[in-house]
C-alpha cells in the first residue's frame, strides 16, 4: 500500500516562486536572481541549471 510523503521533510513541491535564473556565458554557470529586488542570490557550482526555477530569456 502506498503512503503519503512525510511532512516537514523540506522537499520542494512544484516551482520556486519569486526567483528566476539566467545563464552567465562568461563563467558558464547558471545564476539565481530574486524577482522582487533583482539581486543575484546564488550560483551553481556545476554547469547544470537549478531545478524548479524559471529561466529568463
Amino acid at each position: 500500500m502506498a503512503k503519503n510523503p512525510p511532512t516537514g521533510d523540506n522537499a520542494r513541491k512544484g516551482a520556486v516562486r519569486d526567483r528566476s535564473q539566467t545563464y552567465n556565458p562568461r563563467i558558464e554557470h547558471w545564476v539565481k536572481r530574486d524577482a522582487d529586488t533583482g539581486k543575484f542570490m546564488d550560483q551553481k557550482a556545476d554547469p547544470k541549471p537549478f531545478k524548479g526555477v524559471r529561466k529568463e530569456k
